[in-house]
């Protein structure tokens, strides 16, 4: 078998036929070249279970869990296209007990102190310049928060994804997934509305609705730069990221008894067994509030 072939003919499928996102297929040309480096260009039961063995060994569960999910995928597509007559996955035991890690989160007073302090940092910009960049992080930081969406998710927005008379919001998720979300707290609406106004050139010249000074799209990095310019100026010690913001969304709506199916499509999450991790962060939240804030606790007997 020419498994160099292979892999090159069946990255082109992903990305011409099934459309997934350039990220996707990064990540599956990585794992793929990967198991060729590691097997010489062999695919055997025999490879195939030493390389699962090793990946266990060298990486964490999460990630050794995406690249047997890239391999198995891979031969589904070999067996499809009648390159291969079985499949090895048949005869390999890939289950593994993965750890729970619970999803970080932003305390709701730090969230409340980055938003306040970028709203005051806006009245008392001294240049048109700072003012209009001011404008623009307070609706990044308020559409993260409002939406629970992912950096990337926002940063790749067109200005045709969002229509601000209705309040809806279309995203492209992984996979391709679109997912509407509705935008209706007053305030978000306002922050849009005046960061359209005040950016409309360059996104009608860039094609992305979040835009930087150099008039192209908004990076991530960007986004994560920003964030921590805004979590120093608040004195909060703890890195803070943009996914502990979808993180936060997701707790905090739980936390309101939001039933977890609507947060599993608003999140865009295929399976509920993805947003059942926020029940953990809920539950461990409970046993805070019940062990420092129960009244029983002020009657000594």
């Amino acid at each position: 078998m020419d498994l160099q072939n292979h892999i090159h003919t069946y990255l082109n499928y992903c990305t011409e036929q099934k459309t997934l996102s350039p990220k996707t297929t990064k990540a599956y040309r990585t794992d793929l070249q990967q198991f060729s480096e590691f097997s010489h260009n062999e695919f055997t039961i025999e490879c195939i279970r030493e390389y699962i063995s090793h990946i266990h060994k060298e990486f964490k569960p999460k990630t050794a869990k995406r690249k047997i999910a890239s391999l198995k995928a891979f031969t589904h597509y070999l067996m499809v296209q009648d390159i291969i007559t079985s499949n090895p996955f048949d005869k390999i035991d890939t289950s593994f007990r993965e750890p729970v890690v619970l999803p970080k989160t932003i305390p709701f007073n730090i969230i409340t102190a980055i938003l306040t302090n970028a709203y005051s940092y806006k009245k008392s910009c001294r240049t048109s310049y700072s003012k209009k960049c001011t404008v623009r992080d307070i609706a990044v930081l308020e559409i993260l928060f409002a939406t629970g969406a992912r950096v990337s998710e926002i940063c790749t927005l067109t200005p045709d994804a969002i229509d601000l008379d209705e309040h809806t919001l279309k995203i492209f998720g992984k996979g391709s997934k679109e997912r509407i979300i509705q935008i209706e707290n007053p305030d978000v609406l306002k922050a849009l509305k005046t960061y359209f106004s005040e950016f409309s050139d360059e996104i009608a010249a860039t094609g992305f609705f979040f835009v930087n000074k150099l008039h192209n799209r908004l990076s991530e990095q960007s986004v994560r730069a920003m964030i921590n310019k805004y979590t120093t100026a608040v004195g909060y010690d703890r890195h803070i990221t943009p996914h502990m913001f979808r993180h936060s969304f997701a707790t905090l709506l739980l936390e309101e008894d939001v039933d977890i199916r609507y947060i599993q499509k608003i999140l865009g999450h295929s399976s509920i067994t993805t947003t059942q991790i926020y029940t953990h962060v809920a539950m461990a939240k409970q046993k805070e509030i019940l062990s420092l804030k129960h009244p029983r606790n002020k009657i000594s007997i």
